[in-house]
């Protein structure tokens, strides 16, 4: 069986997460991936910020104001994960790494250093109205209009450029999906993309 390696990207409220766990769910119930990595940078941050150290402290105000966190910072967490969980025949799941171009390069020596190839991008595509009317409906304390239209700013500046850095790099496949279906048909679009079937 061929190690897998997929790449989520999407704006927030585009429902990466439960897209993540349903894919998750899906490649263990076809037997198609026996050890699975989920990396999720968010959760990471949450749980720096949760420790109520320093470093914690500081990641906590730039969630506030709606930057994306520095590049070393995101970087060492998401190499920690991979040094601490790969094996050789994990399916990898990566959720909010990269989101620079930075992170996009640093991204593709990790995924050489792992010999991984055939790394499949899914971009879930969400407008920016309907992603505003998500995040403000799932009231997260940090989801306020202000913050959400920051966050927008550097969705658009940094992680599409950080997602187009792979366009037509050997290796990589780019799969766009429509993130304004319901959350089945998103996941059965991802499914069929992915070339697996129901």
């Amino acid at each position: 069986m061929q190690t897998q390696t997929f790449v989520f990207f999407g704006i927030i409220g585009s429902g990466k997460g439960t897209q993540v766990d349903l894919l998750r769910q899906y490649l263990k119930d076809k037997n198609l991936a026996s050890d699975i990595l989920y990396t999720s940078t968010g959760d990471e941050f949450r749980k720096v910020i949760g420790s109520g150290s320093y470093t914690g402290q500081i990641i906590k105000e730039t969630l506030e104001k709606g930057f994306l966190q520095p590049n070393f910072l995101t970087t060492s967490l998401f190499t920690n994960i991979l040094i601490s969980g790969m094996k050789n025949n994990t399916c990898l799941i990566a959720d909010g790494y990269p989101r620079t171009i930075a992170q996009s390069e640093s991204f593709e020596a990790m995924m050489k250093f792992y010999k991984r190839e055939n790394i499949k991008i899914i971009y879930i595509e969400l407008s920016e109205q309907e992603a505003m009317k998500r995040n403000l409906l799932r009231g997260r304390a940090d989801d306020t209009e202000a913050g959400i239209k920051k966050r927008f700013n550097e969705y658009i500046n940094n992680v599409v450029p950080s997602l187009n850095y792979f366009k037509g790099k050997e290796g990589y496949t780019i799969f766009t999906i429509n993130g304004e279906q319901t959350v089945e048909n998103v996941h059965q679009d991802i499914i069929n993309k992915l070339g697996y079937s129901f």
